[in-house]
């Protein structure tokens, strides 16, 4: 049996590895991404969706990546205009925390050290006039307004993939990696796939960015002895019914020195998150903990005039985010930055480590990463292009979504004005992909619930790599919260019958 080798192997399906692998295969290499679960299955779907320069990171003196977080949001932003966007966020003053000099000082420099055009400035808010202040207890008289993104973060992982595929990477989602030795100049990685089939491939560079798994891949999968410098820290997040009307965001300082955010988020509802505490255990069996929903509900309850009690939760998502170990005495103090380290023995090939990150710098860590590389991979030599080159879906103007809808709308006069929105929001210009050849509802297909539909379900299975309904419901959409279980059990089915047909097995539908 022939072994086929490629220029590059990334362990890991998550934003890092995706958008790794998006870069160098855009450069020319040959590459294999492996991830053993669904694409975005950790740490970079239980994000708090936002491309932001981690305001309160100045307080820990992470000016470098507050920097560059800063300058990626317009840049994120018009590489993917369907599924990232501005928002403005409203900071309420609380007397007896940060003063008003420092808020000041803070939002002085987030306007002014990231190279920001696009996005409006920073503005003063008397809360007792203006609309934001509403929802609020009235002791809150002032507040600061400044501007962020919000991302669709899972999507934001499988448009990667998409992209690194189209240039001709192999995307191997449900395939686990059980070994990686050097061999003979090379990587030589064996692989198991969902179904137990096992396979070697071979690879002149590695990349392990396995996130909340980095250690465990370098210990019993890689063999390294070495201690990784990963620091496991949960972070949680609830979704309670909508809390306020508008788009306005708010950040909510609290006495610990944390901070929360509440976002609206799916129309109907509020997302609230995200708590900070050290990890130990299986990141695939994070959840929130009921001291962490009580601790976010509590929190939000000292501000809005309408007490957010633990009953309201309608569903919570917990993830594992790998930092980097700078021994930081405090969960929250931990550096958001990412760390590469390169073991590249004299003959041997070498292998790249990837530590922390966020979502907001994944293509500025994937250009450092290549960057490493340089004298291992030639590609790795081409220039820079990921920030000039829209992800699928994204090739149309950062200001021009509702354009997009409705020049949609014209063309599917028949299609249902929310549906047409949830499917630009979802794959920008490649909507077209679902719609073309429909000319009435009935055409796309039985509907699951919500607005889920048969024509778009085949197409997140033909794709965009979705298996299971956690994989539509949970991941490349949020229908799971709209969807019962009765619903839900039907799309599984669908799911299930239809991936025997195309593998010509049967199959079980996993559990949403």
């Amino acid at each position: 049996m022939t072994v086929e080798t490629f220029d590059l192997a990334i362990i890991g399906g998550g934003v890092n590895g995706t958008g790794i692998a998006r870069d160098a295969a855009g450069r020319g290499a040959s590459v294999v991404l492996f991830e053993q679960h669904d694409l975005a299955s950790a740490t970079s779907s239980a994000s708090t969706k936002l491309i932001h320069g981690g305001l309160r990171y100045l307080e820990y003196y992470e000016f470098r990546l507050v920097r560059e977080a800063l300058a990626e949001r317009e840049v994120v932003w018009g590489i993917a205009p369907h599924i990232v966007w501005p928002l403005r966020f409203v900071l309420p003053h609380h007397a007896g925390l940060r003063p008003s000099w420092l808020l000041r000082l803070g939002l002085f420099l987030y306007d002014t050290i990231g190279g920001r055009k696009l996005l409006p400035a920073t503005r003063t808010l008397d809360l007792a006039r203006d609309p934001a202040g509403k929802p609020l207890k009235p002791e809150f008289a002032r507040a600061f307004e400044y501007s962020d993104c919000w991302v669709e973060d899972a999507r934001l992982v499988v448009l990667n993939a998409k992209d690194a595929a189209e240039r001709g990477a192999s995307i191997q989602t449900r395939t686990k990696v059980l070994s990686a030795v050097r061999e003979d100049g090379l990587w030589r990685v064996e692989t198991q796939s969902a179904s137990g089939e096992r396979s070697t491939t071979r690879a002149r560079v590695l990349v392990n960015a396995a996130g909340p798994w980095v250690a465990e891949v370098a210990n019993a999968t890689l063999g390294s002895s070495a201690p990784a410098a990963v620091r496991l820290v949960q972070g949680s997040h609830i979704v309670v019914r909508k809390l306020f009307e508008g788009e306005q965001c708010y950040i909510f300082q609290n006495a610990d020195n944390r901070i929360i955010f509440a976002i609206p988020y799916e129309r109907d509802f509020t997302l609230i998150g995200t708590t900070d505490k050290d990890f130990q255990g299986d990141p695939t069996n994070v959840q929130a903990s009921p001291d962490e929903i009580r601790y976010l509900c509590e929190a939000a309850s000292e501000y809005f005039k309408a007490p957010v009690a633990v009953d309201d939760v309608v569903w919570t998502y917990s993830g594992v985010r790998p930092l980097y170990d700078d021994g930081a005495s405090k969960a929250q103090e931990a550096t958001r930055d990412y760390v590469l380290t390169l073991d590249a023995p004299e003959g041997s090939p070498p292998l790249l480590s990837v530590f922390g990150g966020k979502i907001t710098t994944f293509r500025r860590l994937a250009e450092s990463a290549l960057a490493k590389l340089e004298g291992h991979l030639p590609a790795a030599a081409k220039p820079s292009w990921t920030g000039g080159s829209p992800l699928p879906g994204g090739d149309f103007s950062r200001v021009g979504f509702t354009a997009l809808v409705d020049e949609t709308r014209k063309r599917h006069p028949w299609l249902d004005a929310g549906l047409a929105r949830r499917l630009v929001r979802a794959y920008g210009t490649r909507a077209e992909r679902i719609l073309a050849g429909a000319n009435a509802p009935a055409d796309l297909g039985r509907v699951f619930g919500a607005d889920l539909t048969e024509r778009e379900v085949r197409y997140l299975m033909d794709e965009e790599w979705a298996v299971d309904p956690a994989d539509i419901l949970w991941r490349r959409s949020k229908l799971g919260l709209r969807l019962d279980k009765a619903q839900q059990a039907e799309l599984g089915a669908f799911m299930a019958e239809r991936s025997g047909a195309l593998t010509g097995t049967p199959r079980r539908a996993a559990a949403p």
